[in-house]
């Protein structure tokens, strides 16, 4: 069967499930639907075969179970899991609040902020038109005010002419698309610190809230209401705790009780995950108390800087000014955030209170005469009474975490959320608080805190077995994967959005093993920018330098110093052996010269007498 195919028959038994219910009465989501047929097809009661594909009959069956289970209204399970399901989809982390508001109000405003863009007004009447349309857009996104009242129209339209009168708008209009939607951003923000200003000083401000007071009574009226709904909760919760430890510490057909020890499990599982529920909300409405301190301090630090700004000085520069006008609507911005951030925690904490079955499933008088002659303990008296260590060499085979050589010892994420695995397994599903301080056991990468020494020791003797029956015991009481966050386990569970192979809801795990390998220290080789620098300074002196060299010629010479740091080469011929023919050398023998001269001493006749030798001698 394909992949479509597959996810069509899912859909169908969705589908014939909430018309079944939807005939008995009963308006249930299909998230909710969705839930219940994991859950079913989990349980081992239940004989679904994982390995096969669903026949007709397994479908039929498969249906039949989930609208019995959806329709038994006095089931603390089923309660739960409604709870479950309306939590994850009510409940919102701060940081995703706040950005899926900012998402919200800029698809409120994104045809008005289209229309300002896309303006081609040319006449008088358009352009007049268009500036009317800016004032709305600036009112609606500052959320000061009505757009309607026609007071706030006018404060708004005076404080947007001092800073951009409408001679500016052909100039506005020659921007491009996202420089118009950047200048509207800024316009709007510069408005609302001018009129934040104006109402601070009495002069304006008209339809404007005085949001720090109002969430000065908000904020702890919301915590009173939510750490008073916390207080019953747990007060529940530490009774039928002490009911089911009593009734496994004794023999349960000598114990006369109205209710089944199942149910009063059921009941305590609801009282937990709403205790836990409000617990995430609780820490929200404290984190936006601390917000507000904050942003409230830094409204009432820049609005004094703001007015000795301008007070002190007959004309002010708008580079002085309109960074502060800026801050304050940022801060007001953060102001009206935590408003609907607290409005938001408040809503989900009060759709979760009827989801708290446990409270009807015994009278007060039915569980007061229940719990006469037991002690009813709280979670922080169980831990005081369990303050017996766990003595690291008892168990030298196991790696043990103590709160003075653990870092940040209270961060540490414990497994079940904090309970106790041991108990929850020996005692047939009780949830009992751990005492981090007894030792935390570390196996396989995974921490586990203990309600006392002994179940410390028992458990880490056999871990695996322990922590395969707790998965076992989420499949009896579904509601657990949610409370003991046991979601890793049945990674299997495929989504019914993802079904892959015919009518199969879960498919095998994929078996994994812990494995080591040695690394480098540094695998990647080491790049190191030899002309980086951190100098600011260095790099301003650099700056200028290559400023200067723009209008410099740049010239080259040979030194004497240099000219052997150049690499020349060039190609050569060798000298060739080569001869050439020319005349013999001829030579002739002549005759030398000789005179003779006669009569020189002492004579008076000087003769000359030729003795050269005749030539053809």
């Amino acid at each position: 069967m394909s992949h479509t195919q597959a996810e069509g028959v899912i859909r169908n038994i969705i589908r014939e499930i909430a018309q079944t219910c939807l005939s008995r009465g009963q308006t249930l989501s299909e998230t909710l639907i969705a839930f219940m047929v994991k859950a079913v097809v989990l349980d081992p009661r239940n004989h679904f075969n994982v390995d096969r594909t669903l026949t007709k009959q397994d479908v039929q069956k498969l249906i039949e179970l989930c609208v019995d289970r959806l329709m038994d209204q006095t089931s603390p399970t089923l309660n739960t899991i409604k709870m479950q399901v309306y939590f994850d989809m009510n409940y919102t982390s701060r940081r995703e609040f706040l950005e899926v508001q900012q998402r919200v109000l800029e698809s409120r405003l994104l045809s008005l902020s289209r229309e300002i863009t896309d303006s081609r007004a040319k006449t008088r009447e358009d352009l007049k038109n268009l500036y009317g349309k800016i004032v709305s857009y600036v009112i609606q996104r500052s959320n000061l005010g009505s757009a309607t009242d026609i007071n706030t129209v006018r404060e708004t339209t005076a404080a947007l002419q001092s800073i951009f009168p409408q001679s500016q708008l052909a100039t506005f209009m020659s921007l491009l698309k996202r420089d118009k939607e950047q200048q509207l951003s800024e316009l709007t923000l510069i408005v609302s610190g001018i009129r934040l200003f104006n109402k601070d000083s009495q002069k304006g401000g008209e339809g404007i809230q005085n949001l720090p007071s109002i969430l000065n009574e908000t904020v702890p009226a919301v915590a009173t209401d939510v750490e008073n709904q916390l207080a019953g909760t747990q007060l529940l919760a530490w009774q039928y705790t002490a009911l089911l430890e009593n009734i496994y510490e004794q023999d349960t057909e000598h114990i006369e009780c109205p209710i089944h020890p199942d149910l009063l499990k059921q009941a305590l599982y609801n009282t937990r995950q709403h205790e836990a529920f409000l617990r995430f909300i609780l820490s929200d409405i404290i984190q936006s108390a601390k917000e507000v301190t904050r942003l409230q301090s830094d409204l009432k630090t820049r609005m004094t800087l703001l007015k000795d700004t301008v007070h002190t000085k007959t004309t002010v520069p708008t580079s002085h000014v309109f960074p502060h006008f800026t801050a304050l609507a940022s801060l007001w911005a953060g102001l009206e955030g935590e408003m609907l951030l607290l409005s938001m925690l408040t809503n989900v904490a009060s759709g979760l209170r009827p989801f708290l079955s446990a409270q009807s499933l015994l009278s007060p008088d039915q569980l007061e005469l229940l719990l006469q002659g037991l002690q009813v303990q709280t979670d922080a008296d169980r831990c005081s009474e369990t303050a017996e260590r766990v003595v690291e060499s008892e168990m030298s085979s196991c790696e043990w975490c103590f709160p003075e050589s653990t870092v940040h010892f209270e961060d540490v994420p414990l497994q079940y959320k904090g309970f106790c695995g041991f108990t929850l397994v020996k005692k047939n599903g009780l949830l009992l608080p751990s005492n981090p301080n007894i030792g935390i056991l570390k196996h396989k990468e995974k921490y586990y805190a203990f309600s006392s020494k002994s179940a410390a020791y028992e458990f880490a003797s056999k871990a695996d077995e322990f922590v395969s029956a707790v998965v076992e015991m989420a499949k009896r009481w579904p509601e657990l994967i949610q409370l003991l966050q046991l979601h890793q386990e049945f990674a299997s569970v495929t989504p019914y959005s993802e079904m892959q192979s015919g009518q199969k809801l879960l498919v095998k795990p994929i078996s994994k093993s812990d494995a080591s390998m040695q690394t480098d220290t540094h695998p990647l080789e080491t790049n190191i920018v030899k002309s980086y620098e951190w100098n600011e300074w260095e790099l301003r002196r650099k700056a200028i330098k290559l400023a200067n060299l723009r209008n410099k010629v740049t010239r080259s010479m040979q030194t004497d110093l240099s000219h052997m740091r150049r690499h020349n080469s060039t190609q050569t011929f060798l000298p060739k052996d080569a001869s050439s023919q020319t005349k013999r050398d001829g030579e002739s023998n002549v005759p030398k010269p000789q005179v003779y001269l006669s009569g020189l001493r002492g004579g008076t006749n000087m003769m000359k007498v030729d003795l050269t030798r005749a030539v053809d001698e």
